[in-house]
């Protein structure tokens, strides 16, 4: 169960969800490996940002530690949760309608409906 919810997520924080869709269970390494390649390397995460991450998602119920391996010292391995599914869900549709916003507004398409909204930019028109 979650103590507290997240909100809005980081950046860093979508790219671990991210990176964690579509796998059974992931290191640290290999998340950090994964988004280095889904970013294009444009996107990196050190090693502090990546463990304070995913503490705060366990912590929150979105993955799951499923395994300890022993060898280099205590390599884990995590799995995203349904909760986690859901979060990456909900962050990807919001960032999607902050770049359909951003489109309108690039492409002068935004039509204000409220008259009390003063707008200085002359291709922002209200209706």
């Amino acid at each position: 169960m979650p103590k507290k919810s997240l909100g809005t997520l980081t950046e860093s924080m979508f790219y671990v969800l991210l990176s964690m869709r579509g796998m059974s269970s992931l290191c640290g390494t290999e998340i950090a490996a994964r988004i280095g390649k889904i970013g294009g390397g444009a996107v990196e995460i050190g090693p502090a940002t990546l463990y304070t991450v995913l503490g705060k998602f366990r912590e929150a119920g979105y993955i799951e530690e499923i395994a300890e391996e022993p060898g280099f010292g205590r390599m884990r391995s995590y799995r995203l949760t349904d909760l986690g599914c859901a979060a990456y869900e909900k962050e990807y549709a919001r960032l999607r309608r902050c770049i359909a916003d951003a489109d309108a507004v690039w492409n002068h398409e935004m039509r204000y409906t409220d008259e009390a909204v003063k707008n200085s930019d002359p291709t922002l028109q209200t209706v």
